[in-house]
């Protein structure tokens, strides 16, 4: 209990010190890990958790402390090697993820939503790429807050796209079906709005269209979810799943915004209690996560077989979600569940 009563605090304290880092905040707060010896049999188990006290000796610099963290990295940092590019994931922030995109033939690199600038630089460094384009999928703080600060450290010009004025350091503004290359790897905008009414989807595939491709969905479609829909309405939500996303090849790796599995299949299971594939990835994603690994990526013909959100014209979801045939009016209600919804 004391260990959970830690725990909790902890990561109620990095979750409201990363917000106000990100968000501008001008004040200097000056932290302090401190020890707690905690009484347990013979021994005793020594807790570290954050203390703000009224003196500290010195400022810790809150990046710093959010990229090491209080229990370290959320997951591991892991290579997705596909035949024409590799995907590096890396994990930021309480739970999001960024991704470096390099095409096997140039070196060439792309990131996406470069949250925390030093672990990006540091990466790209330590692989000797040639970074020179940032993909972001939309203004959130969590995605975009460290666009700006990339921008400033990386000695080189970068490209910075999106597709909504308020993302920071945006000099390439993309809509649906805009495109451009990372090296050899040809790249397709994807208007999703609905989440934010700027979202884009990128999809990366290799230059000669042959071999398994990439996208990279932030917070419109997730392992066995979507995001919530902040600026729009099922009707997009619907026309981003189940038109533009799901018309991929059913082969397309999915790279989404935050490690939400557990949580979205929970709830997918609630939909469809019988659908088989949902509690076998249930118990997959459990195993990943004991060991912190992530759950990304997906493909797209995964997540037409058990993610509610992609199966609103299904028979079991309609019903589960008060029995209108329609799609779009199942989209809606399955998203306030969702918001609602108590694993």
């Amino acid at each position: 209990m004391l260990s959970s009563a830690w725990r909790s605090v902890a990561i109620n304290i990095e979750t409201q010190l990363t917000a106000a880092y990100f968000r501008g905040s001008s004040n200097k707060l000056r932290l302090q890990l401190l020890r707690i010896a905690i009484p347990s049999g013979a021994g005793s188990i020594r807790r570290r958790f954050l203390a703000v006290p009224p003196v500290c000796q010195s400022p810790v610099n809150l990046q710093k402390l959010r990229k090491v963290g209080f229990r370290g990295m959320h997951s591991t940092v892991e290579d997705v090697k596909l035949e024409s590019m590799q995907v590096k994931i890396l994990p930021a922030l309480q739970d999001n993820y960024m991704y470096l995109i390099v095409d096997n033939k140039t070196r060439e690199a792309a990131v996406v939503d470069p949250v925390d600038p030093e672990l990006v630089i540091k990466t790209v460094q330590e692989q000797n790429l040639t970074l020179n384009k940032v993909l972001t999928t939309h203004h959130h703080w969590d995605h975009a807050g460290g666009n700006e600060k990339l921008v400033k450290l990386w000695e080189k010009e970068l490209d910075v796209y999106g597709g909504d004025d308020r993302i920071g350091a945006l000099n390439k503004k993309v809509s649906q079906d805009d495109s451009f290359t990372i090296g050899s790897l040809n790249v397709r905008c994807l208007s999703t709005p609905c989440h934010t009414t700027g979202h884009i989807c990128y999809h990366v595939t290799a230059g000669d269209g042959k071999g398994e491709g990439a996208v990279f969905t932030g917070d419109t479609l997730f392992q066995g979810g979507c995001g919530r829909f902040f600026e729009g309405t099922p009707e997009e939500m619907y026309e981003a799943l189940c038109t533009k996303l799901s018309a991929l090849p059913d082969s397309t790796k999915v790279f989404c915004g935050h490690e939400y599995t557990l949580q979205n299949m929970s709830f997918a299971r609630h939909v469809e209690p019988d659908n088989e594939s949902i509690q076998q990835r249930i118990e997959w994603a459990k195993l990943r996560r004991a060991s912190q690994d992530p759950t990304v990526p997906s493909t797209i013909g995964e997540e037409k077989i058990w993610n509610p959100f992609m199966r609103v014209h299904e028979a079991s979801v309609q019903k589960h979600a008060g029995g209108a045939t329609d799609p779009i009016i199942t989209m809606g209600k399955l998203r306030k569940e969702k918001d609602n919804f108590k694993a």
